[in-house]
């Protein structure tokens, strides 16, 4: 199992920077494959995220507390990373909590063994640099969507490249994502929402 997930994160991590094989692996060896059920929560909000987690197969996401419910922040998918990446880099405890939305299958590391093994790599340094360049520019590429473009718009491109999301996690995410209300989600699912 540490191999495909070594080979996976690899390849998800590739279009960033091409580590080799063994530096995967190295990682892949220091962590473990958990399975979980549906609305799990991996991190509770207002604590300190502990791990560097890989979805292999599943969703999960980050949702943020704000006044009297949970706003969801992020959509993760298979074969990408998903911790509260604020916390773990800051050490800090934050607000977000991270959950699965399906009966999930990730890899999680711990951070402090992340660490060993980053500071004993030659590809250490380069791994957290490339590592918060990647969080910053999916972190600034959601604030442009957020700010330029209708819920409406988001929902039609997350049909256009990830179709299976809208079956596979629960409607009240989607809406909470999108920033509408699950009436409004149906509403743009039946195509009656205005532009």
């Amino acid at each position: 199992m540490e191999t495909l997930v070594a080979e996976k994160m690899k390849t998800a991590f590739d279009q960033y920077f091409a580590f080799p094989q063994l530096f995967w692996e190295t990682i892949a060896n220091a962590g473990e494959v958990i399975q979980c059920e549906s609305e799990f929560i991996l991190k509770k909000s207002h604590s300190s995220e502990k791990y560097m987690r890989f979805i292999i197969n599943g969703s999960g996401g980050i949702l943020l507390w704000n006044k009297n419910n949970f706003i969801c922040t992020d959509l993760v998918l298979e074969n990408d990373f998903l911790s509260d990446y604020f916390s773990l880099l800051t050490r800090q405890t934050s607000p977000c909590e991270v959950i699965t939305f399906e009966e999930t299958t990730f890899f999680q590391i711990n951070y402090d063994e992340l660490i060993k093994i980053t500071e004993n790599s030659p590809w250490g340094d380069k791994f957290w640099r490339y590592a918060t360049t990647a969080l910053y520019i999916e972190k600034q590429g959601h604030y442009i969507q957020a700010v330029t473009q209708t819920a409406t718009d988001i929902y039609n491109q997350i049909l256009t490249f990830e179709p299976g999301v809208i079956q596979r996690i629960p409607q009240k995410f989607i809406a909470s994502y999108l920033g509408i209300t699950p009436q409004s989600l149906s509403r743009i699912r039946k195509g009656d929402s205005p532009r």
